[in-house]
């Protein structure tokens, strides 16, 4: 079971980091990713991190603003994300993916006001 938070509101430049908290022992051995999905738009990618924490993925969109990381003894992975845009309001879902299986937590709603 994964439980995002740390959603909310804030105006542009500023910053919000989500959080994503995992039940089960098979977190630490997952790789975690987030997406999000705007409004009248299909679900997207923004990133990712291996299950050691060792390799870290983004979209070009948030490359240089987003920055994520984990903590495998709180089985938690944390987007970090700065200098927000409006763009950047969506709903945020975190995935998990152990042995080819997905697994997607509740969205947290992230709205950017200019």
């Amino acid at each position: 079971q994964l439980q995002a938070s740390g959603g909310g509101s804030v105006q542009a430049g500023g910053s919000l980091r989500l959080s994503c908290a995992a039940s089960g022992r098979t977190f630490s051995s997952s790789r975690m990713g987030w997406f999000r999905q705007a409004p009248g738009k299909e679900r997207e990618f923004v990133s990712a991190i291996s299950w050691s924490g060792s390799s870290t993925y983004y979209a070009d969109s948030v490359k240089g603003r987003f920055t994520i990381s984990r903590d495998n003894a709180k089985n938690t992975v944390y987007p970090q994300m700065n200098s927000l845009k409006p763009e950047d309001t969506a709903v945020y879902y975190c995935k998990a993916t152990y042995l080819s299986m997905n697994y997607w937590g509740q969205g947290t709603q992230v709205t950017v006001s200019s």
